[in-house]
Order: structure tokens, then C-alpha cells, then sequence
């Protein structure tokens, strides 16, 4: 592999020879790909040992750049509507999305370490063009309303940072100048470029996790709600409230982000024990990020939980009143369930722990805004190249989403108010709950036909595994990529 590197060929067939999709041709050429202008080493180990720190250091990037989609501004959303409106009795939801979501990022990664392909580009080489276009279309829609949660979120902490001197449309604005600059920061390097992410997840830690340390929730409450599957009391809203935390966990596009980002790691595909011991350290970064990102969303939930559910406007207006908050009149004077968003969130956080509380609430969401733009970048421009054959650069990739994201985003927060504009949130979870549903569906009716071939294609038993049907530890063997 010395001096060498792995072109992908993304011409699009529906009958392809196993050798010649698994083992790329390798030359000298450049690689013309996203993320990819570089491949990281991974360091020999002299003795057999069954775990190295310094390889899972190696491995250790692509799982948290991963992990950033479970912390976007929809999560956070998400969260605190959880909060305040369940209290902490959907924290077994939480819990249950965030280990399903586990399992399909360890699907996505294997596929990416095994076939040295994302899973757009072994899509590209199985379905014919209309299914093919109308995943493609699933996805992008999936990536868009992502982003929308991402633009809102930066603009409304914007505006809560700025004490209100910035409105929300120019919030919206603003984002579009800083996501180009935060996209060239892999120009500095990939390991750089992984390190910032890393800050941001820090950020959210240490700025959530002050709130949750403020707000002191009860933590015999919050082990019941997280470990038993019981919802008492519960009713529509909660429900639907539950829906939101699946869509806003497992996202469609992360899946494809996730089998692409593994690709960035050298690892030899002929050699068993490579692929073997890859397979294992990503799934151990993936737990680890995925683990990080959980507690940072329980932070969330469990301070919602604890310091506003059951509560009323009135109550909050009565405690914004008396700390002469600015932002008191948002509260309708009555008696009914106090409905919370990012906006809001910030402001009773601000009038019941002081301002402190507000500010840094604001810096966490801006920190989750700002990273979830860049990894929603990637994985439409892996996306579009996998289904499409279609390379475009990344300023022309975040120019075309972003524009689409902002356009409704903007007429909102110029002609409606902020409960309108972060009312968007809860249909876009929804909105993403659907689409991994409608993903499902179309991956078992094309695996179904496949069955009916009697998985004659390598390609298609791989991706067979990954709709989950084959048992996970069966693909490097039915692969059939070590020579045999």
C-alpha cells in the first residue's frame, strides 16, 4: 500500500464482478473525493496484544465527527420538549434509540472498512435509476431539514447571545458566512479538522453539563425514567414527543456519513486481521462518542425535567418578573403547561438560575449548530457523489443545501416570531423519524428481491448485512475478501 492509494470508481452497473467492486484498483493518481486527501497510517504493533491505546488513538475521529449528528440543535430540541413536557419518563426512549443507533453506525462502519466503499456508492452499483433517484431524494430531504434545525438553532443563539441586538434573520444570515469558513479548516489537516470537532462536543459537555449541575435533577428519578420502559400518565403529546426523540436520533444521513468517514483510515482489505482489528476499534470509538453524546442529551432532559415540568406560564412569568428579565412578555398570562423551546429554554434558564445560565445555554447551542453544519456538508456531498456520480466542491454543495435550508427559514423569522420559527423544529424530527422509516422500507423490499436471486452478487449480500439480515459477524466471510 506504500506510495499508493485506493481510487473509486463510481460508474454506475447493476452486474458487477465481486473482485473488481472489493478490491479497487490501486495507481498513483490523487484521490478526487470528499475528506479524503489524505489517509491516515495506522502504527504496527510488535507484540500480539489484544488491545493497543496508541491503535484505538489511531482509529479515533470518524466515530466523533459521527457522534456530532446526535447533538444537533433538533437533539436539543428534542431533549428539553422531553423534559418538560414527560418529565423524565421517556429517558428509556433516549436510551433505546441512542443503542439502536449504535448498532446501525457499527453496520455502516463495517461496510465502509470491508468493501472500501460508502454506502451511496454500493447503492450506485445495485439499485436501478428510479429507485436509486428516489433514496437519493429521501436522503437529501433528510439532510436538508437537518440542516433547517441547524440554522435555527445558530440563529436563535445568536440572538440570545447578542441580548437581542441581533434579530433572528440576521442570525439566519450569518450563518451562511461562517459555515464557509469553518469548511476549509481540513485544509489544515484531517487530524486538526477531527481535534475541532472534539472541542465543539467539549463545549457541549461542559456547557450542558453546568446546567445540569446547576439544576441538581434527582438522580433516583432519572435512573427510573432511563431503565424502566414505562410511561404512566402518559398521553398523545408524550407520544408524539417519543417520535421526535427516534426521528432526532437516528438520522438517515449519518448512516452514509459514518461508512464514508471510516475510509480515511489505511487499512490493507486482503489482510483478515486489518479488517478485523479496524472493525474493532471503530466500534469501540463509535461507543465511546455515542456514549459522550448520550449523557450530554440526558443533561439536557434530566434539566427540564427537574426545574420546569409541570409547571405554568404563570408561574415562570410570576420568577421573570421578579428578576427583571427582558423576556418575560414571551409567557402568556395563564395557567396552562409551560411549552418550552430553544428560545425559551434559554429565558427560564436565565430567569430561574440567572444569567449565567442563559449565556451559556446560548454558547451550547451555537457550538451544537455550528459542528452539525459542517459533518451535514459531508454527508450530502458523499450522498451526491455515491448515487449520482456527481463530484461537486464543497462550496457549491453547502451553497445549494444551505440555500434550500434558509430560504423557508428566513421567510419565517422575518414574517413570524421566534415560537414559529423553533416550532419548526418538532415537524422536522418528525419529519426525520418518517424518513428512516421510509429508508427501511425500501432497503427490505430490495433485499427481499435479492433473496429471490439467491444473493448471487458479493455486493449484495454485503449490503444484505447492513438491512441487517445477515448476522453482523458474518461479513468480512461472505465478502469473501482475504484471497480465498
Amino acid at each position: 500500500m506504500e506510495g499508493e492509494k485506493v481510487v473509486i470508481q463510481t460508474t454506475h452497473t447493476h452486474r458487477v464482478s465481486a473482485p473488481s467492486i472489493f478490491l479497487q484498483e490501486q495507481n498513483n493518481e490523487p484521490l478526487s473525493s470528499t475528506y479524503f486527501e489524505q489517509r491516515l497510517p495506522v502504527p504496527e504493533e510488535d507484540s500480539e496484544r489484544v488491545f493497543s491505546f496508541r491503535k484505538l488513538w489511531a482509529f479515533t475521529g470518524p466515530g466523533f465527527l459521527m457522534s456530532i449528528a446526535y447533538l444537533d440543535p433538533g437533539n436539543i430540541e428534542s431533549d428539553l420538549q422531553s423534559g418538560a413536557k414527560a418529565g423524565f419518563k421517556l429517558l428509556w426512549v433516549l436510551l433505546a434509540a441512542t443503542i439502536i443507533g449504535l448498532l446501525l453506525q457499527r453496520l455502516a462502519a463495517r461496510l465502509g472498512v470491508v468493501t472500501g466503499m460508502h454506502l451511496a456508492e454500493v447503492c450506485n452499483r445495485q439499485y436501478r435509476t428510479v429507485p436509486r433517484i428516489i433514496l437519493w431524494l429521501m436522503v437529501e430531504l433528510a439532510i436538508i431539514g437537518s440542516d433547517m434545525q441547524e440554522v435555527i438553532g445558530c440563529a436563535i443563539a445568536f440572538n440570545l447571545l447578542s441580548s437581542g441586538r441581533i434579530p433572528l434573520w440576521a442570525g439566519v444570515l450569518i450563518t451562511i458566512i461562517d459555515t464557509f469558513v469553518f469548511l476549509f479548516l481540513d485544509k489544515y489537516g484531517l487530524r486538526k479538522l477531527e481535534a475541532f470537532f472534539g472541542v465543539l462536543i467539549s463545549v457541549m459537555a461542559i456547557t450542558f453539563g453546568y446546567e445540569y449541575v446547576t439544576v441538581s435533577p434527582d438522580q433516583g428519578e432519572l435512573l427510573k425514567g432511563m431503565f424502566m420502559p414505562y410511561c404512566e400518565g402518559c398521553g398523545p403529546v408524550q407520544l408524539s414527543q417519543a417520535v421526535g426523540i427516534v426521528g432526532a436520533v437516528i438520522m438517515p444521513h449519518n448512516i452514509y456519513l459514518h461508512s464514508a468517514l471510516v475510509k480515511s483510515r489505511e487499512v490493507d482489505r486482503s489482510n483478515r486481521k486489518e479488517v478485523r482489528e479496524a472493525n474493532k476499534y471503530f466500534f469501540i470509538e463509535a461507543t465511546i462518542a455515542l456514549f459522550i453524546s448520550f449523557l450530554i442529551n440526558v443533561f439536557v432532559v434530566a434539566v427540564f425535567a427537574e426545574a420546569f415540568y409541570g409547571r405554568t406560564n404563570q408561574e415562570v412569568y410570576s420568577v421573570c418578573n421578579q428578576t427583571g428579565s427582558p423576556h418575560s412578555s414571551i409567557f402568556p398570562l395563564n395557567n396552562a403547561t409551560l411549552e418550552v423551546n430553544l428560545y425559551r429554554g434559554g429565558v427560564v434558564l436565565g430567569c430561574f438560575f440567572g444569567p449565567a445560565a442563559l449565556y451559556i445555554w446560548a454558547v451550547g447551542i451555537l457550538a451544537a449548530g455550528q459542528s452539525s453544519t459542517m459533518t451535514g456538508t459531508y454527508s450530502g456531498q458523499f450522498v451526491m457523489e455515491g448515487f449520482l456520480n456527481l463530484r461537486w466542491s464543497r462550496f457549491a454543495r453547502v451553497f445549494l443545501t444551505r440555500s434550500i435550508a434558509i430560504t423557508p427559514t428566513l421567510l419565517v423569522a422575518i414574517f413570524q416570531d421566534v415560537q414559529h420559527l423553533t416550532g419548526m423544529n418538532d415537524f422536522l424530527n418528525v419529519l426525520q423519524s418518517v424518513q428512516v422509516r421510509g429508508t427501511c422500507d425500501l432497503d427490505r423490499v430490495w433485499h427481499q428481491h435479492v433473496l429471490r436471486r439467491g444473493l448471487r452478487d458479493r455486493t449484495q449480500q454485503c449490503v444484505a448485512v447492513c438491512a441487517g439480515s445477515i448476522r453482523l459477524h458474518s461479513i468480512p466471510d461472505i465478502c469473501g475478501i482475504f484471497g480465498r
